[in-house]
């Protein structure tokens, strides 16, 4: 799998390391376990998929670009919006100092917790059972923030939990609103001036962001 996504374009060796750690297919069911290292999204119940691999890399990737990611080498604190089954959440803790997962659905909240327990994740992987809009104000600020969901805003929390230097991404529906492109959100700060800058990338697809808990 790790092989593959190098020759289609991913050349973060930190990303692609941490790939190969953490091995897809114990985040899946046992019945799709043969199609873990496809590059394809599989579902994980409750109307929620696991995200293609290229996917995953390329938005860590992405996190990279952030000025405090470049300055540290490291991902800083994250915070991610919707753990799913639990995979992408383990790849970030391969390249951060702490990991703030939350998921809004409680079934998943909870396979998620068996999956990282079953796999000795690091211990500062974070699990929180809440509304993942709100993002986590009590950890906040985040050095990157990344979201497994997309919406038609980027809801406010997100951007004030956002520590200058960081970097944001997510998917978002398209200014013309027809599908969804990766947007990336930089909180700047020049001669002590705090602004946010947006650019736009790929069209992507991801389950809708969604408010509330169930």
């Amino acid at each position: 799998m790790v092989q593959r996504l190098q020759q289609e374009g991913l050349s973060d060796e930190r990303v692609l390391q941490a790939l190969i750690t953490v091995p897809r297919h114990e985040f899946v069911d046992s019945a799709l376990a043969i199609q873990a290292y496809e590059d394809t999204s599989l579902p994980i119940g409750h109307g929620q998929t696991i995200s293609k691999p290229s996917v995953v890399g390329r938005m860590i990737a992405m996190l990279f670009g952030g000025a405090t990611a470049r300055q540290q080498g490291r991902l800083g604190r994250v915070l991610e919006i919707g753990t799913g089954c639990g995979y992408q959440a383990a790849v970030l803790a391969e390249l951060s100092r702490q990991v703030v997962s939350i998921e809004r659905l409680r079934p998943l909240h909870d396979k998620a917790r068996l999956n990282l327990a079953k796999m000795r994740s690091p211990s500062q992987i974070r699990l929180i059972y809440g509304d993942g809009r709100l993002g986590h104000s009590q950890a906040a600020p985040f050095d990157s923030i990344i979201a497994a969901a997309g919406g038609e805003d980027l809801p406010p929390a997100w951007l004030a939990q956002l520590a200058p230097g960081g970097r944001l991404i997510a998917p978002m529906v398209s200014p013309g609103g027809r599908g969804q492109i990766l947007v990336v959100i930089d909180h700047l700060v020049e001669s002590g001036v705090s602004r946010f800058v947006r650019t736009e990338h790929e069209a992507v697809l991801f389950v809708p962001l969604k408010s509330g808990v169930m």
